[in-house]
C-alpha cells in the first residue's frame, strides 16, 4: 500500500533536519518523486526492450510516437513537441529513414519544409508500443473507481507547465480542449 502522501512529507528530512516552518509544499514529496522514477522507468521498459532489437532508444520511440499519431507533421512542429535540439531530432530521424520507419516528404506550399509520417512499417512499431503501454496502463487502473481516468488526466495535465498546458490539450485531445 502507498503511504499517504501527506504523512509521507511529515517524516524528516533525509540529513535528520526538520522541516521548520515549512509547509507541506514547501517540503520535498519524496514518495511522489520516486514513484514517478519507479512508474516512468517500467512504463517505458516495455518498448525499451523492443527498441534495443533495432538499436534504438527512447528518442526513436517518443519521435515514432508523435509522427504515427500526426501524419505530416512537420520538423519544426516535432521540435517544438520534443523540445531537443535539432542536432538530437536529425540524428534520430536520420535512422527512423534509413531503416525504413517514417519517410519525409517536401511540403507541397513550401519546398523546404519537410512533412513526416510513418511508413507500414513504422506505424505497426508505433502501435506495436502503444498497446503495451495501454496495457500496463489499464492493468493499473483496472481497480480504480471509473472516474480515475479523468482524474489522473488533469492530474498529469497540472505536472505541464501552465504555458504549455492548453498547447499539450490541443496535440493529446484535438480540437480545442
Amino acid at each position: 500500500m502507498v503511504p499517504d502522501a501527506i504523512q509521507a512529507l511529515k517524516r524528516p528530512r533525509p540529513d535528520g533536519e526538520a522541516f521548520d516552518g515549512e509547509t507541506p509544499a514547501d517540503m520535498p514529496a519524496y514518495d511522489l518523486i520516486e514513484l514517478f522514477f519507479f512508474a516512468y522507468r517500467d512504463f517505458v521498459s516495455d518498448p525499451d526492450r523492443i527498441l534495443s532489437e533495432y538499436g534504438f532508444g527512447r528518442a526513436h520511440h517518443r519521435v515514432l510516437h508523435f509522427v504515427d499519431r500526426q501524419p505530416g507533421l512537420t520538423i519544426a512542429e516535432l521540435l517544438d513537441i520534443l523540445r531537443i535540439t535539432k542536432q538530437s531530432l536529425n540524428r534520430v530521424l536520420k535512422e527512423l529513414i534509413e531503416k525504413g520507419f517514417i519517410s519525409s516528404n517536401a511540403g507541397t506550399a513550401d519546398r523546404r519544409q519537410r512533412h513526416l509520417q510513418t511508413t507500414a512499417e513504422g506505424h505497426e512499431l508505433a502501435l506495436q508500443f502503444s498497446k503495451l503501454q495501454t496495457h500496463r496502463i489499464m492493468r493499473a487502473m483496472a481497480d480504480l473507481d471509473p472516474t480515475a481516468k479523468s482524474l489522473i488526466s488533469a492530474y498529469l495535465l497540472r505536472l505541464i507547465d501552465a504555458n504549455d498546458r492548453a498547447h499539450v490539450e490541443r496535440l493529446v485531445f484535438g480540437g480545442t480542449n
